[in-house]
């Protein structure tokens, strides 16, 4: 229980450092350089540009309605982490648009849309790396999804398409086109955050001989191995199918070993965002066992 709570604590922390290394961003690179956004954090900045409202009142106002409407589909653990993401997220965007302290770029839009798609990556990444949310579109995204079956991503690029043509209202094409630029940084650094860098590889490997592969690999190349039974649809023959991790430097290494025991083995390499465990990002010492298994 004592570890549950401590672990919760250092999540509920996270998220409220998360959301004020994005509010940072939102208000010195994206207010101070008039680049847009999607979602809510879009329509405060329509708000603040075209009537003068605080982006702070603008997204805490939309986010209640929605986080009401969404409760009974967020789950009692994503609702309180979202409800301290609204509220962290409300109050940073109001203190550093008080706080006398701003990073400049002068004009070059390009760095501040860059910099302003890293903070907004690294704040949003740290967020959801713990589980949690900053309400607004998550929780538009997760009602439609659940009453009809729309996918996330789908969702997503609906509703901050809308927001973005929106703000042409305010914006020329030129702040446009840095402000897809900033997206795709935010994009990408998000993917990095939120995974913690550990980029991972799987492999399915269907061979004519899938033990003395199993065997070579896990000799040699110190990784373990799992069978997976397969039939093939054509066919009708059963299939022992190779299932492997590891990381991406190893992977050539792999293909070396599968040419050398069977040039027509089918090989797929998928991308894995996250392990859950026992895996070592370097060459693993207990293959050994896995080779009793295969004896």
């Amino acid at each position: 229980m004592i570890n549950l709570i401590k672990k919760n604590f250092v999540s509920l922390a996270a998220v409220v450092l998360g959301t004020a290394i994005y509010s940072f961003g939102f208000v010195n690179f994206n207010m101070r350089t008039h680049l847009a956004e999607g979602g809510v954090a879009g329509i405060s900045l329509i708000g603040h540009a075209l009537l003068h409202i605080d982006p702070s009142i603008t997204t805490f106002v939309l986010n209640i309605p929605l986080l009401f409407i969404g409760y009974r589909f967020l789950g009692r653990r994503t609702f309180i982490f979202t409800v301290c993401g609204i509220v962290s997220l409300t109050f940073w965007i109001w203190l550093f648009q008080r706080i006398p302290f701003s990073i400049s770029v002068g004009n070059d839009m390009l760095i501040g849309s860059l910099l302003a798609g890293v903070s907004a990556g690294c704040g949003v990444g740290i967020v959801f790396r713990v589980g949690g949310t900053t309400g607004g579109t998550d929780i538009v995204a997760r009602l439609l999804q659940v009453k009809n079956g729309i996918p996330l991503s789908t969702i997503f690029i609906m509703v901050d398409s809308i927001v973005l043509v929106a703000s042409l209202s305010y914006i020329d094409l030129k702040q446009m086109m840095y402000t897809l630029i900033c997206s795709f940084v935010a994009s990408q650094v998000l993917e990095f955050v939120q995974s913690g860098g550990y980029t991972v590889r799987g492999m399915l490997i269907i061979t004519s001989k899938p033990e003395e592969l199993a065997e070579k690999i896990m000799r040699k190349l110190g990784r373990g191995v799992t069978f997976l039974n397969g039939e093939g649809a054509y066919s009708g023959e059963e299939k022992k199918i190779l299932y492997v991790i590891l990381n991406p430097r190893e992977i050539q290494e792999i293909k070396h070993a599968i040419l050398k025991i069977d040039e027509h083995a089918f090989t797929s390499v998928i991308n894995v965002h996250e392990v859950i465990g026992d895996f070592n990002y370097s060459k693993s010492d207990y293959a050994e066992k896995k080779i009793r298994r295969l004896k």
